[in-house]
């Protein structure tokens, strides 16, 4: 079974080498067997099959050169610019509320959705 290795690594001290060999039918059935899960050959077979190509994504994710960049600790650290919110001139409204299903006053009206 694939085995992986933590290893200190000296520019981010939280490295993890993979080392990836083929996951076998026989691995998921024995990972199976110990779940006490009843797992056929052919879906042994898929498993084994999906968790290969994990494993690949992951070896290709490990190849992706990191030097000097600082990790995340939350996603929305990477927030996107948004635009100024201004009106632009060049959208006309009369042709848009032209082929909404109901205006009212120059407002789109909708569905009530809540009691």
């Amino acid at each position: 079974m694939t085995d992986i290795v933590n290893q200190t690594d000296t520019q981010q001290n939280a490295g993890v080498d993979i080392v990836a060999d083929h996951i076998g039918t026989d691995d998921i059935m024995e990972v199976a067997r110990l779940a006490r899960l009843a797992v056929d050959e052919e879906t042994a077979q898929s498993y084994a099959d999906d968790l290969d190509k994990i494993l690949a994504m992951m070896e290709t994710i490990a190849d992706v050169d990191t030097e000097g960049l600082t990790p995340l600790s939350n996603v929305h650290e990477a927030a996107q610019t948004l635009r100024a919110d201004v009106a632009n001139p060049d959208i006309d409204r009369e042709q848009n509320q032209s082929i909404a299903p109901s205006v009212e006053q120059g407002l789109y009206l909708v569905p009530q959705v809540i009691e």
